[in-house]
């Protein structure tokens, strides 16, 4: 049996002492430009943004949830791939003429299609849209909800679009035009109107509002800053505290460890790819005494801290092979491990036990570590390369790393639908997938050159969004 508290002692100490001693100072405006990057992160980068470029439906826009295993769309991964066009246009990868039909093409599909509270034939209601729809018809896929969140993700890149394109010509002018008038058809009251005060996760026509709703600490960061910007639709003022009413159950830590914790990783991502919150603080984090970015700098060493001490012995982990977050799984098994019974699973978020949403059953991720580039690049690019040195002949390919992978499992006798199994290196997923694709380019590009974050910005829903939450300080002076 595991000691819970000797693990948790053990992580503490050890996120304590991979720390740096210093905190860097964010400085307003973000920090200079220019940070390079080894030779071998473009290769990443690129077939990162090949898998975008390659797998969307250039009909209507619609990107694919994974690939190569044939997928629905995710709205989330439309919004991912319209923030990474920009950046296949500045680092040569396509023009910008191709990636500006291409972005026009998938507003356009958006804007156009069907609305209404009817359970089947609609892309979405009340100017937001269903968590997987169609990759033909745009029709919502099986009974999954009306998504809060991923319509967020889908608008920041719609949001993006709208800032890059800025040319005079017709098309950039529709462009923009069309990424306002999405992101003003949003009504984000719809997800309270069961009188709650926080918003809720989703909806289902057959039964209503989810129950669950986003409070803090996790990725729905962005989803306030939205609806509190939203120029038409926007929730009440004071929604910023029903967000952060919950964040007394997160903090974990002490001194230069103390954080607001959420085990998968990505909870410390999403918001950060689009928003710059590098030097501004809302009233809970000015009582902290540091930033959302320090933040997700602190909770990134301690995934991988944890990673590190490997409280569970599992097989191929190391300090610079780590990273928890949610991902694709070998599947729903028990099996026995080094003596113990272990349970495996499938999809599902994965992180440090002893945090919000822990689950740890030795499977990694590299979007973990390499969505989390720009707050911590002293271990993040370590990472990237022994991954790519160790396990880069069967997880590294066209597309750059494939979803996860599971050393220890190495068990031959089960049927698996979501990878193969090597009886030396263990599992390896067989997809990608859009979620985990996007973090590790976007931020990439925020860690070359701020290219996200200097166009989000300049978003006036942006600022206004942060600024009625009390957001001060930095680039918002």
């Amino acid at each position: 049996m595991i000691d819970r508290r000797a693990l948790l002692s053990r992580s503490s100490l050890l996120a304590a002492a991979a720390l740096p001693a210093c905190t860097p100072v964010a400085r307003p405006g973000g920090a200079p430009a220019g940070n390079s990057l080894p030779a071998f992160y473009e290769d990443i980068e690129e077939r990162t943004f090949r898998w975008f470029w390659d797998t969307v439906n250039r009909r209507n826009g619609l990107v694919p949830d994974r690939w190569p295993t044939p997928s629905f769309c995710s709205i989330a991964s439309v919004g991912f791939a319209l923030t990474a066009y920009p950046i296949g246009v500045e680092r040569g990868w396509c023009t910008r003429a191709e990636a500006r039909d291409l972005t026009l093409t998938t507003l356009r599909f958006f804007w156009n299609a069907p609305q209404g509270p009817e359970p089947t034939g609609r892309t979405g209601h009340k100017g937001f849209f269903y968590h997987f729809i169609d990759m033909e018809t745009g029709a919502r896929f099986r009974d999954v909800e009306l998504s809060s969140v991923d319509t967020t993700i889908l608008l920041m890149g719609v949001l993006f679009a709208g800032r890059y394109y800025d040319r005079a010509d017709p098309a950039e002018a529709e462009i923009r035009r069309l990424a306002q008038a999405l992101y003003a058809r949003a009504d984000w009251n719809f997800f309270r109107t069961d009188g709650r005060k926080p918003v809720s996760m989703g909806w289902h026509p057959e039964r209503g509002l989810i129950p669950a709703s986003w409070t803090g600490f996790n990725e729905g960061m962005f989803v306030y800053v939205l609806g509190l910007g939203a120029p038409e639709h926007p929730l009440p003022a004071d929604s910023w505290e029903a967000w952060t009413a919950t964040y007394p159950r997160s903090w974990r830590g002490e001194g230069p460890t103390r954080h607001l914790a959420f085990a998968p990783l990505f909870g410390h991502q999403y918001s950060h790819i689009w928003i710059d919150f590098r030097g501004i603080r809302d009233r809970v984090m000015r009582e902290a005494g540091f930033d959302y970015f320090e933040n997700s700098r602190r909770a990134t060493y301690a995934n991988r801290a944890y990673c590190t001490a490997n409280p569970k012995g599992w097989d191929g982990w190391s300090k610079h092979v780590w990273g928890l977050t949610a991902c694709d799984g070998p599947g729903s098994y028990q099996r026995s491990f080094k003596g113990e019974t272990r349970e495996f699973f499938g999809y599902a978020a994965r992180g440090p036990l002893g945090q919000p949403d822990e689950r740890d059953d030795g499977t990694l991720a590299p979007t973990a570590a390499l969505g989390s580039l720009p707050f911590a690049p002293e271990i993040v690019i370590p990472c990237a390369e022994a991954l790519r040195r160790e396990h880069g002949d069967r997880l590294y390919g066209k597309y750059g790393f494939l979803d996860s992978f599971n050393p220890s499992f190495r068990f031959a006798d089960v049927r698996l639908d979501t990878g193969t199994v090597d009886p030396v290196h263990g599992w390896v997923a067989k997809d990608h997938l859009g979620i985990d694709q996007g973090p590790i380019i976007l931020q990439a590009a925020n860690y070359r050159d701020d290219f996200v974050w200097r166009h989000m910005r300049e978003e006036p829903a942006i600022r206004r969004g942060l600024t009625l939450a009390g957001f001060t300080g930095g680039w918002l002076g």
